[in-house]
């Protein structure tokens, strides 16, 4: 009985030993964002942002170098760092990397932001689909108003007001722009000044004019270097007040899953236009010989993957247009011969809608 006791005692401290070192060496987590922000990218650190949680981490780190991206998978992104219970570091890396557009609203949005050396942030002026700058044009080539003060010559007709620059919707996404990012910044006391003029100026600031002017906190020339500056540092996460211990932690890397890199591939704008053409082809061949089941099947599934694919990409529908008329006109060729006239119609216009389709403007998916 005595040392049934005893080992129970000895299994019950040693678990006990055991939960407080893991207590006290939380994982730091890894998530990585590099290319263009999407629908994909925004999976992918909504779930590394839950596996943190579930693991209890201490810090989340992500790695981010992207030229920007789409408005609603950055916004989906910023939701979930500021829903966060864990304390996330948004870190420009590598050398030469950078976090522009979506980049940045992303950086000013977590609670910790750093950036390694020859790096840079910034121009995240709002890009309409068309691919034209939504800031709305400079009011200062607008002709010279009198000001309140001057009162006009009774011989002289009263000047009325020039209109604001830019069209309505214009200047509704550019204030929008600008409140958003600006509360971003205020929330973790970063120069909101600088902010907005990354969205009305489309600003630019490398890394140690960004440390300099309170748009960052750290510079730091890799993950360890780093993890050495936070190590005691307080952050606020949600309601709490944390003071993070990263001097002796481990680093575990946060890779997608399957789902998340199949989406990645099937978002990219050469696939998309891949599977259209074998979806289309696929459907005609079943049109020209019934019964043959497999190219019916495999057109009809490629063609789903493309439409679902076109729904998360900033789509120029004048070039999805021309593609279309393009591949209609590559078939008439075929049941009415028209000495190559309609075929190299239908191949110009192929060609030219593929150039026009994903040209949009939006960082990372021209």
């Amino acid at each position: 009985m005595k040392s049934f006791i005893r080992r129970a005692f000895i299994t019950g401290l040693c678990s006990f030993f055991a939960f407080a070192a893991n207590a006290a060496n939380n994982p730091v987590v890894v998530l990585e964002i590099d290319g263009g922000i999407g629908v994909a990218t925004a999976d992918y650190v909504s779930s590394g942002i839950r596996h943190a949680e579930e693991q209890n981490a201490e810090l989340i780190i992500i790695d981010i170098d992207t030229p920007g991206g789409l408005v609603k998978p950055m916004r989906d992104i910023v939701q979930d760092i500021l829903g966060s219970t864990v304390p996330i570091a948004t870190y420009v890396t590598p050398a030469g990397a950078r976090a522009d557009s979506a980049g940045t609203y992303i950086l000013l949005a977590s609670h910790i932001a750093a950036m390694a050396p020859t790096t840079h942030l910034g121009a995240a002026t709002p890009v309409s689909l068309n691919g034209e700058d939504a800031t709305p044009a400079d009011p200062g080539g607008r002709p010279n108003q009198e000001s309140a003060d001057d009162e006009p010559d009774g011989d002289e007709e009263a000047v009325e007001p020039a209109p604001l620059p830019g069209s309505a919707m214009e200047r509704k996404v550019l204030n929008d722009a600008i409140a958003y990012i600006r509360g971003l910044a205020e929330r973790h006391g970063r120069n909101a000044e600088w902010a907005e003029k990354a969205v009305t100026e489309a600003a630019t600031l490398t890394a140690e004019e960004a440390l300099e002017q309170n748009v960052i906190e750290f510079i730091a020339v890799d993950h360890q270097d780093l993890l050495q500056q936070l190590d005691g540092y307080e952050v606020q996460a949600g309601s709490q007040t944390i003071a993070l211990e990263t001097g002796d932690t481990t680093i575990e890397e946060f890779e997608p899953n399957w789902r998340i890199k199949v989406l990645s591939v099937i978002a990219n704008p050469e696939i998309v236009l891949l599977l259209g053409i074998i979806g289309l082809y696929g459907l005609m061949y079943e049109g020209w010989n019934p019964g043959a089941i497999v190219p019916g099947v495999v057109g009809v599934i490629c063609l789903l993957l493309a439409a679902y694919a076109l729904q998360v990409l900033p789509v120029n529908y004048a070039g999805l247009a021309l593609i279309i008329v393009g591949i209609a006109l590559m078939t008439a060729e075929a049941f009415a011969p028209s000495f190559g006239a309609l075929g190299l119609g239908g191949i110009a216009a192929f060609v030219f809608g593929a150039i026009m389709m994903f040209d949009s403007g939006i960082p990372g998916f021209g």
